[in-house]
């Protein structure tokens, strides 16, 4: 990918998490947010009020299968009752579902016209998942660098419905769209950008894809949401894995390849699920210490949720994520028992770090397929451009979100046994 200088790489994050960075325009707008507020005057996020607005947004009322509408009730009663939102923070969360709904809008305006697309077969995949920070972004940015390759680009995920049918007018919007949010997020959170860059041409999570079912992790990622978490743990996740699957055919629609390189550690939770609507998947998970990724994680989170709410307490990021992460390697352990061996790769973070192209050439042999010399060299450009803290350095230690090597390992149990070679204490 290209070299990016948005950020300075001098800049160091801050561990200050209950009183996260506000510019002053973002200070000032949610303080006339909350005032408005007193005299009823705020964002909604009232169901009707969404999905009318989104239909007249696209003049088009058929969103496809309505299923999606239990979980989409479930999130907005969870982001009402639970996630404090300030005005920006609500601001925000509106056009985040409108863009949802418009874009389920538009897919199922696509498919009546075009119902060809449902037979475009995605078969193909290498999935790459694993627990948050063990290296996965690394995998998958250079497997996105093989032209045979095709990986979700972040304005995909952010628009993967077409607008109209000229393919470079549609691109041309979802571009000035992606860019617009790049410069928005690294304008008000510039310390997220050194934990996770998000770069509007760079390869993303497809976790964004299965929002637009509304089952996902993404809104716990940025917002406290814990009824909502609790029931996308708990109800069947396939309905959002198969729209996922028609947004991938979308995608391949005007851009077609070879195969489909997916990432996401969410899907180390579900990849019992993942597995069923796509079968002829090599999978990849990456393993590190949780000692390591943990704090990192939740220092990552309470960045992300600085942005929605004045209310952030880390050590209940830290109480939520530690469970939620034991839970993901249990059920991981669960669900790999459907994954034919020889379709299975294990990557240790510490063996990766010196030498990620060795590792890219065991997912190759893994998955029964050549590395070329023109993809070989595109992937080492790409390491000696996307070099580690080059937006800055992330500060964090596990103490500011109550955790402790002890509580880590005792959560995690047998991972802490299999994958880690440090002693309990």
């Amino acid at each position: 990918m290209k070299n990016n200088n948005r950020l300075s790489s001098n800049r160091i994050t801050s561990t200050d998490y209950a009183n996260p960075y506000r510019p002053f325009l973002l200070q000032s707008l949610n303080f006339l947010g909350d005032k408005a507020a007193r005299f009823n005057l705020c964002v909604s996020l009232d169901r009707e009020s969404l999905l009318k607005a989104a239909m007249r947004a696209e003049r088009y009322d058929d969103f496809g299968d309505e299923a999606f509408l239990l979980p989409f009730d479930v999130l907005l009663h969870s982001v009402e009752q639970e996630a404090k939102l300030n005005f920006m923070g609500r601001f925000i969360t509106r056009q985040r579902i409108l863009n949802l709904l418009r874009n389920r809008l538009r897919v199922s305006r696509l498919l009546k016209r075009h119902p060809e697309i449902k037979q475009i077969p995605i078969d193909d995949v290498i999935l790459i998942t694993g627990l948050q920070r063990t290296g996965t972004t690394i995998l998958h940015r250079l497997l996105a660098e093989d032209p045979e390759n095709r990986a979700l680009l972040a304005y995909e995920g952010l628009n993967p419905a077409p607008f109209v049918d000229d393919e470079s007018v549609s691109f041309r919007k979802k571009q000035r769209m992606a860019k617009q949010s790049e410069r928005a997020l690294s304008y008000m959170a510039p310390d997220f950008f050194a934990i996770h860059p998000v770069e509007w041409d760079a390869p993303e999570e497809d976790v964004l894809l299965l929002d637009y079912a509304f089952i996902s992790t993404v809104a716990e990622s940025t917002m406290h949401v814990p009824t909502y978490a609790e029931w996308v743990e708990t109800h069947d996740n396939r309905p959002a894995y198969e729209y996922m699957r028609t947004l991938l055919q979308v995608l391949s629609w005007k851009s077609p390849k070879r195969r489909w390189i997916l990432k996401s550690p969410h899907h180390l939770e579900f990849l019992t699920d993942f597995l069923q609507v796509f079968p002829n998947t090599t999978v990849v998970r990456t393993h590190r210490d949780p000692c390591e990724t943990l704090p990192s994680f939740c220092s990552m989170m309470c960045h992300g949720r600085g942005i929605f709410t004045d209310h952030v307490n880390p050590k209940v990021v830290g109480d939520h994520w530690l469970r939620k992460t034991a839970r993901m390697v249990t059920r991981g352990e669960t669900g790999i028992t459907d994954v034919r061996p020889q379709r299975l790769l294990d990557i240790e973070y510490k063996a990766m770090l010196p030498d990620p192209i060795e590792q890219v050439k065991l997912i190759y042999n893994t998955a029964g397929i050549s590395l070329e010399k023109k993809a070989l060299r595109l992937m080492e450009e790409s390491l000696k451009i996307n070099k580690q803290h080059r937006f800055g350095l992330h500060r964090y230690n596990m103490e500011s979100f109550g955790l402790t090597k002890e509580r880590i390992y005792a959560a995690y149990g047998k991972y802490a046994d299999r994958y880690t070679n440090m002693e309990r204490k």
